[in-house]
């Protein structure tokens, strides 16, 4: 399983991809603003993981097993934004909050606010229930 570390690199990897076609060094230092020499070093960590296929100077492409987990992240990152949407978190804190929670949760965890999120959004009713019992609570 990779770190929490190689787990954002690959997310952003991931993505970089998904909106450019491809994910340079220097891309991927600006959008986790962090020194290109560090994402070197994940990357050619990643490679030898066998999450991507790195050559210097020339780029780097996902194997299938990194962008199966790319995907994966990225999916994550967004139900956890979508879940605090749905519960009221103050839109201005998600994006930190799923930051800070997201590499702590267990799959099986994912799942289950995977399968809630569903639940809510699956009947507009339920989630306008949802939102009247929160505002009944902060009067």
């Amino acid at each position: 399983m990779p770190t929490p570390s190689m787990e954002d690199y690959l997310e952003r990897i991931y993505l970089l991809i998904e909106e450019k076609g491809y994910a340079r060094v220097s891309d991927i230092a600006e959008a986790l603003e962090v020194h290109p020499s560090s994402v070197t070093k994940m990357v050619q960590k990643l490679d030898k993981s066998d999450y991507l296929v790195y050559e210097r100077y020339r780029g780097l492409i996902l194997t299938a097993k990194g962008k199966k987990i790319g995907k994966r992240l990225v999916y994550r990152h967004d139900l956890l934004e979508d879940f605090m949407k749905m519960i009221g978190v103050n839109e201005d804190t998600i994006y930190q909050d799923v930051e800070g929670i997201e590499h702590h949760l267990s799959w099986d965890a994912i799942d289950r606010i995977g399968d809630l999120v569903q639940y809510f959004q699956e009947d507009e009713k339920r989630l306008y229930d949802l939102k009247e019992v929160q505002k009944k609570n902060e009067e």
